[in-house]
């Protein structure tokens, strides 16, 4: 199985995002050391599906990381059966008990204004650019300044999503005007360290995740903690208001149109001082027919 996962890791079979890629890397060698004596025909047996489960309790604690385990553990044995290393597997379809499901998680303006007053500034651009833009973490800080044009409207950035590599036009709305603006000069990246170093996307979620808890800023109702992966729903808010139609903010989200209105109405549902005015733009456009 050593030279089994070893070969894997240096396939062209390996995600290209970097964050993808340090995952796999990380709980492969860990299965590495908890396998890597075994045969790999080991898992050609019915029983290696219990060892694999076995082996996956240690993170009974955290849901997401017993489901990481098993899910790249698997990556590998599908691979080698493509490969004609192994015959087949018996570990498909394995029973996960992390819900993935954030879409509801917003920060609110009241979040925003607390965290802004406590956060140094560099730190306090991430979430602000990530509630302008939408884009995941992965994209959002790999976005340069050089990247952005100027359309008959006004301004715009074309990105390519990394997760899904489709095309988006993501209008610079007022605040993100702000703060493009505001970007230091000679600095490539929209977004960088305190000592100006380009960021990765587990630093700037950790510095968000950091820099929250010290603005003491409040869970979401169920009681998770909001993140900076969570700023999709602010930004599909700050769209309509920038005058984007639902349609168009559905695409940017790789969203329905439906769930772009049932988002941006929690929103406003959980930011009061704002509930007015975006419900009324809401309204306007569901009768323009846009949902």
């Amino acid at each position: 199985m050593e030279d089994l996962v070893d070969d894997f890791l240096s396939s062209a079979a390996l995600p290209k995002g970097e964050r993808s890629k340090e995952d796999l890397v990380l709980w492969l060698g860990r299965f590495r050391d908890e396998f890597g004596a075994d045969p790999a025909a080991m898992f050609e047996e019915r029983a290696s599906r219990g060892e694999l489960n076995e082996w996956r309790k240690r993170w009974i604690h955290s849901p997401k990381q017993h489901d990481m385990a098993g899910t790249h553990s698997v990556r590998a044995l599908n691979w080698a059966v493509e490969e004609g290393k192994l015959k087949e597997h018996h570990c498909h379809k394995l029973k996960k008990l992390y819900v993935a499901n954030r879409s509801e998680i917003v920060w609110t303006s009241e979040d925003l204004k607390a965290f802004k007053a406590c956060a140094p500034n560099w730190v306090w651009r991430i979430l602000a650019v990530g509630c302008e833009t939408g884009l995941r973490v992965s994209d959002l800080v790999k976005v340069r300044l050089d990247q952005f044009e100027e359309t008959p409207y006004g301004w715009r950035l074309p990105y390519r999503t990394s997760k899904r590599g489709r095309m988006a036009y993501i209008p610079v709305t007022q605040e993100l005007a702000r703060l493009i603006e505001g970007a230091p000069a000679g600095q490539e990246a929209l977004l960088v360290s305190q000592l100006g170093r380009p960021l990765t996307p587990r630093w700037a979620s950790n510095q968000i995740t950091k820099w929250r808890r010290k603005a003491k800023i409040p869970p979401w109702e169920d009681g998770r903690e909001k993140a900076l992966a969570d700023t999709r729903g602010t930004a599909a808010t700050r769209l309509l208001n920038a005058d984007l139609s639902l349609r168009q903010i559905a695409t940017l989200m790789g969203w329905s149109v439906r769930y772009a209105a049932q988002v941006i109405e929690l929103y406003a549902r959980v930011s009061p001082n704002e509930s007015d005015a975006v419900l009324a733009r809401l309204e306007a456009a569901k009768k323009r027919g846009e949902t």
